[in-house]
């Protein structure tokens, strides 16, 4: 029988990714990574069964596990926020012979947020160099836009990060144009209340895209595809349709204006940094000055949020790898 340091996965709304670690003094090993279709598998423990036998380590012993899952962590329990999933740690423990102890749960993007430390320069894109504190300290912030919205923070206590999770994506969408004020008179019309991930989201793209498109979409975007916000995006980027075009610009200035308000929740002088698998297809119109500018205008405090660097992870394992590193 075969010994596993870390059984990692990034348990998400739409896929799931599973990976085997050996643990190092600095950043985990990684040794095997797949990806699964969350809702393929009737739980977890069936989908690590598979996940094991695929890399040929169906007896392999696991000295620990570590989960980031989309949704809020209640004890050893986490329901998933977007899909009808329950993720159990002493089902999962049980299922790898393991003491309750050795199997933890972390919300996604709190898994994420342990990554920042050891992601290294390529695996990020600088948005704003801003002047972090020159003794390395200070708060880091975390929000990442995919299937939904997370937003988690690193708290530095006595030389070291403490992740804290949030459930801050469904917190009230603050409008602040008057096309933004449109766009919550419809949300509000639909929903009864209009959360930050009904606007920054892939979801949520997709509600601005119903706002700008009075007529028809020049791109010919049916919403009802899977890919729709992904098709969206590139129609915007390529120029091809203006209510696209419109719909992302909107999406970019809400996005840059949460991760601002993040930054003065968390005091987080250390950096914000833009996770999740949205960012880094639309980096074109991340990088064009408006998502910054939104971050920025929260008067009487530009300065100190033009201080704060704000970088654009590329890696997008950065929650397994998160989770393999608290682990």
């Amino acid at each position: 029988m075969s010994m596993v340091n870390v059984l990692a996965g990034d348990v998400g709304g739409t896929n799931t990714r599973l990976g085997l670690f050996e643990k190092t003094s600095s950043r985990p090993r990684s040794l095997a990574v797949r990806e699964f279709a969350t809702l393929d598998f009737p739980d977890l423990p069936a989908m690590i069964v598979a996940f094991l036998h695929a890399e040929g380590q169906g007896d392999a012993k696991v000295e620990s596990a570590c989960f980031g899952v989309a949704g809020p962590v209640l004890g050893d329990v986490a329901e998933l926020t977007n899909t009808p999933w329950r993720v159990d740690a002493k089902a999962v423990a049980r299922g790898l012979t393991l003491p309750s102890s050795r199997v933890r749960l972390l919300n996604d993007l709190e898994a994420m947020a342990y990554s920042v430390p050891v992601l290294r320069d390529e695996e990020v894109h600088v948005l704003q160099a801003g002047r972090p504190p020159s003794n390395g300290g200070g708060n880091i912030a975390v929000i990442a836009a995919g299937t939904g919205l997370g937003e988690a923070f690193l708290h530095r206590v006595d030389g070291r990060f403490v992740a804290l999770a949030s459930e801050s994506g469904h917190a009230d969408y603050a409008a602040r144009t008057e096309r933004d004020i449109t766009l919550l008179r419809d949300l509000v019309a639909r929903f009864g209340r209009a959360q930050v991930e009904h606007v920054v989201s892939g979801r949520g793209l997709l509600n601005i895209h119903r706002v700008t498109h009075t007529d028809a979409c020049a791109a010919g975007i049916d919403r009802d595809d899977p890919d729709a916000p992904a098709a969206i995006s590139t129609a915007a980027l390529n120029g091809r349709c203006p209510g696209c075009a419109e719909a992302l610009s909107i999406f970019v200035d809400a996005y840059g204006a949460e991760a601002g308000n993040l930054a003065l929740r968390t005091m987080s002088t250390g950096g914000v940094f833009v996770g999740g698998g949205i960012a880094p297809k639309i980096l074109p119109a991340l990088t064009n000055g408006a998502f910054l500018r939104a971050f920025r205008a929260k008067a009487p405090f530009e300065r100190m949020l033009d201080a704060i660097p704000v970088k654009v992870i590329l890696n997008d394992e950065a929650g397994l790898l998160g989770a393999a590193t608290f682990c």
